[in-house]
């Protein structure tokens, strides 16, 4: 992209943005229909989805997280695969294996479900760690490797994975470098009354809404093209970049008293990641450039995973949020 955009260049991508991101307004109605009071969840989906980023949605079991990813899927033109994370699950149990054939005497490739478009990781957390490195290559890479071969995975290609809070019984942590693979990290939280009257009223219901497709693949392809050419001044990669670099060397911003709860800070691709998101953002808020408050809106999402706290935050209940918060709330917005 032009990084000296003028504002004739901006103004046309204004226009370009407000044209495209109907379709993602009406999809966003059409989710709606089904999942009522989750409209942050529904949100940071989407941004997943523009921003070719992989997602990871905590919260207690019945707050709707599967059935959103599911929902989503519906919505769109692709192939959606479901795999759910038990502590017997096997590696190949989600990537595939190879299949002797007495027949032809040789062997032939069984492809898993992560050969699909959208991937839903049900309650990734309940499967031990070698399981859950099974994604890893596919993640990162897009591709699978099953015996000698090599396979690419379709486009788009999304992660979309649930996990229990890790203090509930029964859950295995995810490791650290499958974690960063995950642009958002989402906690969802319970709805309020009145939304949860609305839920409890539509499950009683014996009309059930049917999902109809809105978005097609080829449009999710331009979105994300379009997303990236969305204007990003130089003060606000300065912005981001502060944010990031104050998880890391907090004494060089002021914040001397968060040192001895950082363990580590985030990688660099928490700020690709946090740049990606801002536009994302920007395209769903129908704007063709990136201000401050996208940045902040989705900083949490994207630093609480990639912050480790040390054992002496984690005995004063510290948490990443907490340092996030003081970050956010010590470094100038331009």
């Amino acid at each position: 992209m032009d990084y000296t955009s003028t504002s004739e260049d901006i103004k046309i991508i204004i226009e370009k943005v407000q044209e495209k991101s109907y379709n993602f307004n009406l999809l966003i109605k059409e989710i709606n229909q089904v999942i009522v009071g989750q409209k942050y969840m529904i949100n940071r989906l989407l941004i997943g989805l523009l921003s070719s980023g992989h997602v990871l949605l905590e919260g207690v079991p019945g707050l709707a997280k599967t059935l959103a990813i599911k929902t989503l899927a519906e919505t769109l033109d692709g192939e959606f695969s479901r795999i759910q994370f038990t502590p017997d699950l096997l590696p190949a149990d989600v990537i595939g294996t190879l299949i002797y054939n007495m027949k032809d005497n040789n062997f032939s490739v069984k492809k898993g479900p992560v050969f699909a478009n959208f991937i839903l990781a049900d309650e990734i957390n309940r499967s031990p760690a070698k399981v859950q490195s099974a994604l890893l290559e596919a993640m990162q890479e897009k591709q699978v490797t099953i015996g000698d071969e090599t396979f690419r995975l379709k486009e788009p290609f999304l992660v979309l994975a649930t996990q229990n809070p890790i203090d509930q019984e029964g859950t295995y942590p995810l490791p650290e470098a499958q974690v960063d693979r995950f642009m958002l990290k989402c906690v969802v939280s319970y709805p309020e009354f009145e939304q949860e009257r609305t839920i409890m009223r539509q499950n009683i219901s014996k009309e059930k809404h049917q999902v109809k497709k809105i978005v097609s693949l080829d449009m999710i392809f331009e979105a994300r093209d379009l997303v990236k050419e969305i204007y990003m001044d130089e003060k606000v990669e300065n912005y981001i970049l502060d944010i990031v670099f104050a998880t890391r060397f907090p004494e060089k911003y002021n914040l001397s008293q968060l040192k001895p709860y950082i363990l580590f800070g985030s990688s660099p691709r928490g700020s690709i990641s946090m740049a990606m998101a801002a536009k994302a953002h920007a395209f769903l808020n129908q704007r063709g450039f990136v201000i401050p408050e996208d940045v902040k809106s989705i900083a949490k999402d994207v630093l609480r995973h990639r912050i480790g706290v040390t054992y002496e935050a984690e005995a004063e209940n510290i948490t990443s949020e907490y340092v996030i918060d003081q970050i956010l709330h010590s470094i100038t917005a331009p």
